[in-house]
């Protein structure tokens, strides 16, 4: 069976020379701006007109909804940009496991470049849909809310750099910078706000189309039973006895390892063992030498003693139904081929112990309302199988997913107040309406932007250095 790639980067090269003659045989609406070639048109334009002619009632009121949301995405931009910078900074291991640098643009395949295993694939296929749906919307309502407020729109367009797409409204900018604030605000903020009525929108398809193709099917585990010891309390290191943690580094490798702490047995990744040491930590998270750990059990449990599990509740009681010491066989799948393990249950407590764990991010604010807004669709501790054909059903479920996250993605980003985004100029009539004084807009803008671009770069020298 041909691979889905393989039609997927045909789809991209077929698209590629699609585009280059599109733009060869109508060079007359083409104009060059840096790297971008800019195809005006008119589309749209008549249907913005039309959109204001039946709604403006209810459009006009809710400007004060769009400039409100403008603010709130602007605030939780700032605050997400001002914590990712800190624990960036602070956690050389939080950037080794993002792996992705921090400014990159979103392109086709990028979990297959950087070997990311824990985000669904991006096709090309996927790339040009979400970027149809966004700038569409995006445009579209910056578009509507200039003719609400009697700007004219010039032209409407396409941004073309290689296959890649960007779509734009043209409004006119001395009509634009005469308008009272209030109407450039609402202008400006449309746009996000289409991509947050998007976000919800292709959220809601997403639940349900996942809650009517899929179905639980077994336990998901990405740890093995941890404790957190105390450093100096490690008496040895693979057998070698230790004194002191600087004997580490020499000793060690990338591979597991086995120490010994409290006179009981654990197993730790080498690389670990190493940032104790230079770190000088005092207490480090190692694996129980347990009996999943042991027999290298991987995948997705599915079925425990010849009884199926669907979640860690049905998991939790199949093995403590069986005594420490009881040998049982444990079914997991991993990419669709099931495995067998035959495992002697080990004793903890008093109880039967296999050694298994889900870590599951806690995430507050903005950020995690909307991680667990996707948690509940799709639990991340549930492994589930598709009701009909399988590759298609993940193939729409990955469409959809990436849709909402790049939706309130360039929805947060779009809103920082940095010149080549509307929250810079949003930001910048902000301070202006507040002092009263129109240097100090341009004054503070300036200042947020080139903040905010030594910050990022500032992101880049880390992730550099924690590469290098």
């Amino acid at each position: 069976m041909v691979s889905f790639v393989f039609y997927d980067l045909s789809f991209l090269v077929i698209f590629t020379l699609a585009v280059a003659l599109f733009l060869y045989t109508r060079k007359h609406n083409l104009k060059r701006q840096g790297l971008l070639y800019l195809y005006r048109t008119k589309l749209g334009l008549k249907l913005m007109d039309w959109t204001v002619d039946k709604f403006g009632r209810f459009l006009r009121p809710l400007q004060y909804v769009i400039v409100a949301s403008g603010y709130i995405l602007l605030v939780a931009m700032v605050w997400l940009l001002a914590r990712f910078t800190w624990i960036y900074t602070q956690s050389t291991v939080f950037v080794q496991a993002i792996k992705i640098p921090p400014i990159i643009p979103l392109v086709p395949y990028l979990p297959d470049l950087f070997k990311i295993d824990f985000l669904p694939p991006f096709y090309f296929t996927y790339w040009i849909i979400i970027i149809a749906i966004i700038a569409v919307s995006h445009e579209f309502a910056h578009g509507i809310f200039a003719r609400l407020n009697k700007i004219k729109v010039k032209s409407t367009g396409f941004g073309f750099l290689g296959p890649f797409l960007a779509a734009f409204v043209e409004p006119d900018e001395k009509q634009m910078n005469k308008a009272p604030k209030f109407q450039q605000l609402s202008i400006l903020a449309a746009g996000t706000f289409a991509n947050v009525l998007m976000t919800i929108l292709f959220g809601l398809i997403l639940w349900v189309f996942f809650t009517m193709s899929f179905m639980p099917a077994g336990v998901n585990f990405n740890t093995y039973g941890t404790e957190v010891i105390s450093v100096s309390a490690i008496t040895s290191i693979g057998g070698k006895t230790i004194t002191d943690i600087s004997e580490i580094p020499a000793i060690v490798n990338e591979s597991l390892i086995k120490i010994k702490a409290n006179g009981e047995d654990y197993l730790i990744p080498g690389n670990n063992l190493k940032l104790v040491a230079e770190q000088e930590t005092e207490r480090i998270i190692a694996y129980t030498d347990s009996p999943a750990i042991n027999a290298n059990l991987r995948g997705s449990i599915t079925e425990i003693g010849g009884v199926s599990v669907k979640n860690l509740e049905e998991l939790r009681e199949q093995i403590l139904k069986n005594s420490p010491g009881d040998e049982i066989i444990i079914k997991t799948k991993v990419d669709n081929e099931e495995l067998e393990f035959n495992i002697v249950l080990g004793e903890k407590e008093g109880q039967s112990y296999l050694g298994i764990g889900t870590i599951v991010p806690q995430r507050e604010g903005l950020s995690g309302i909307f991680y667990n807004f996707i948690s509940d669709i799709k639990d991340p501790t549930v492994y589930y199988e598709p009701k009909f054909d399988g590759d298609f059903a993940w193939f729409i479920y990955n469409l959809l997913w990436w849709t909402v996250i790049i939706n309130i993605s360039v929805a947060l980003v779009n809103m920082l107040p940095v010149g080549i985004f509307d929250g810079g100029r949003f930001f910048y009539l902000t301070v202006w309406g507040i002092t009263g004084n129109e240097k100090i807009g341009r004054k503070s803008f300036a200042i947020a932007t080139w903040l905010i671009i030594g910050v990022l770069v500032w992101l880049m020298v880390r992730w550099a250095i924690a590469f290098s």
